[in-house]
């Protein structure tokens, strides 16, 4: 049934013009891998921590288990660490220059990985003056 869904979901986003999809996965980029996944891989690592710490307290059943706990909140972390350091390039290349994993001030846009101001451009990557024409564009 998730499976699904899943596919109706994604089928949806085919629909939904191409730009709405450009600008939800960079607002999705740019909430899962800059706000949300840094604090989990953390908190994971913090667990796991304190998991193996409090296992080796008790008894050896115990801490067998609570070992594997923390091996499994450890990989967690590394996984979290992995998506946070692939996922922009991978979905840079997916869906091409316009996505980007940068927050930006209302008001401002993003460009490579900084922002630019309402009085500048995005050229390849870098804020040029709005006066200025880029090269790529002729």
């Amino acid at each position: 049934m998730k499976a699904i869904l899943f596919f109706f979901a994604l089928v949806s986003l085919l629909f939904a013009g191409i730009d709405n999809v450009k600008t939800a996965i960079s607002s999705f980029c740019s909430a899962l891998v800059n706000n949300i996944l840094p604090i989990v891989t953390m908190l994971m690592i913090v667990f796991a921590a304190v998991v193996y710490a409090g296992g080796q307290m008790m008894g050896a059943e115990t801490r067998a288990r609570a070992n594997v706990w923390a091996t499994a909140a450890l990989v967690g972390a590394i996984i979290g660490i992995l998506i946070i350091t692939v996922s922009p390039p991978v979905l840079k290349a997916m869906y091409g220059k316009d996505i980007s994993c940068v927050i930006c001030p209302t008001g401002q846009q993003a460009c490579g990985v900084t922002c630019c101001t309402s009085n500048q451009q995005c050229c390849e990557g870098s804020c040029i003056p709005a006066s200025q024409v880029c090269s790529s564009q002729n």
